[in-house]
This record gives C-alpha cells, sequence and structure tokens, in this order.
C-alpha cells in the first residue's frame, strides 16, 4: 500500500491480522495432531512388539553390579640400581648410557636426597645436567620448605 494513508494502512492491518493469527493457530492445530498420531503409532508398535516376545523369568541381558571395587593398597616400587657406577669414580655424564641416566632419574623421583647426595658430591652444575635444571630447582625448593611432603610430585608441575 504505497499510496495510502496511515488511517488506511491501520485498517487493513486490523482486517488482516486476526486472519493471519487465525491461520497459524490452524496449522500449529494440525502439526499437533500430527504429532499425536505419530506418537500414538509408536506406542502401539512398541506394545505390539512387547506382546510378541515370549515372557521369561530372567531378563535378556545379565545385570552386572555398579558398585565400586575395593581400593587396592599402594605397593613401594623398590628403586632401581643404578648399573656401572661406582663409588670409588670419577661420573662423568657424557660416559653414561641412556639407561644408566634414565636410572639417575628414576630413582631421584622416588627419593630426592639422590639429587642433593649428587649435589653434595659432584656439585649443582652437574646434577643440573643430570636431573634436569627445572627438577634440581623443585627439588631444592622443596627442601627449603622445611617439612616432608609426600603428596607433591614434582614431574606433575607444569
Amino acid at each position: 500500500m504505497p499510496g495510502a494513508s496511515e488511517a488506511e494502512r491501520r485498517t487493513a492491518t486490523a482486517k488482516q491480522l486476526p486472519q493471519d493469527v487465525t491461520a497459524r493457530v490452524w496449522v500449529q492445530a494440525h502439526e499437533w495432531g500430527l504429532y499425536r498420531e505419530r506418537q500414538a503409532a509408536a506406542a502401539q508398535d512398541r506394545a505390539e512388539a512387547a506382546a510378541a516376545q515370549p515372557e521369561d523369568d530372567f531378563p535378556a541381558v545379565p545385570v552386572i553390579p555398579t558398585g565400586l571395587p575395593a581400593p587396592r593398597p599402594a605397593v613401594a616400587a623398590p628403586a632401581p640400581e643404578v648399573a656401572d657406577v661406582h663409588d670409588g669414580q670419577e661420573l662423568v655424564i657424557e660416559d653414561l648410557t641412556r639407561e644408566q641416566v634414565l636410572d639417575w632419574r628414576t630413582r631421584a623421583t622416588h627419593d630426592h636426597q639422590v639429587v642433593h647426595g649428587h649435589i653434595a658430591r659432584y656439585g649443582e652444575h652437574s646434577a643440573q645436567r643430570l636431573f634436569t635444571r627445572a627438577f634440581v630447582a623443585t627439588v631444592q625448593r622443596l627442601a627449603g620448605l622445611g617439612h616432608l611432603d609426600l603428596d607433591h610430585a614434582p614431574w606433575a608441575q607444569a
């Protein structure tokens, strides 16, 4: 209505609005009717399928208990021995095999005293090269706390 006045537009809108609302209500009622028919048909199909199955005294799928198992006691792993490194021999990190370095690091993660002993014997720089700077710093920081923190694992920090 490009050439119509404001009053003419309001009158036309007042006539058209009830028709639009009524049409929408009828469409929605029809859709709900179809939906209810589909739901009733599905319920009837389920009832027929249930009636067609033979009745058993036991469930088709065994019931599995949902309880959690009892916690297992923690077992402390024995610290591995470092091979081919004797107390009387000087430690040269370049001469160590990969397995020997991993043995040193494993022992150090289980017992921080290994790091302190290495620092006392070979120096902090050697300990940083063998165990990594971050690990040595963490062990020294934990030693400065003045108490034993059993729940702390320095390798879990990121």
